[in-house]
């Protein structure tokens, strides 16, 4: 018997955390108990000073989500921003300039000087 193919929501990993991005969220999901169980959603959207700009929440997963897991941390990714997100890093660093969550993406040919908004 032939095993089915695997569904678009769970074959694929669309956003990559680091180490320390996954111990970052992690930490964030213990501290804020309006958080409890559930997971960080990673998105595009229109705006920013490029077009297009990136968001984090935490949220429910909703049907088409991609999902992955990242270091013990669950991501979920929406079918419309996985287009523009495949292949994405997401790294964190706590130092004084320049610190916080850095989003690493190959799909992005401009973006602004802040980081968080891009042109695909």
């Amino acid at each position: 018997m032939i095993a089915p193919a695997p569904t678009p929501t769970t074959a694929e990993t669309i956003v990559a955390l680091t180490p320390s991005a996954a111990a970052q969220v992690r930490e964030m999901l213990t501290n804020d108990p309006a958080n409890a169980g559930k997971t960080l959603r990673v998105y595009v959207e229109g705006g920013g000073c490029s077009g297009l700009q990136y968001g984090m929440v935490f949220d429910e997963k909703r049907d088409n989500d991609h999902a992955a897991e990242c270091f013990g941390v669950a991501v979920l990714v929406d079918p419309f921003s996985a287009d523009y997100l495949r292949g994405t890093t997401i790294d964190f660093s706590d130092s004084l300039t320049g610190g916080g969550f850095k989003i690493l993406n190959p799909n992005a040919k401009e973006s602004c000087g802040c980081g968080k908004s891009f042109t695909a």
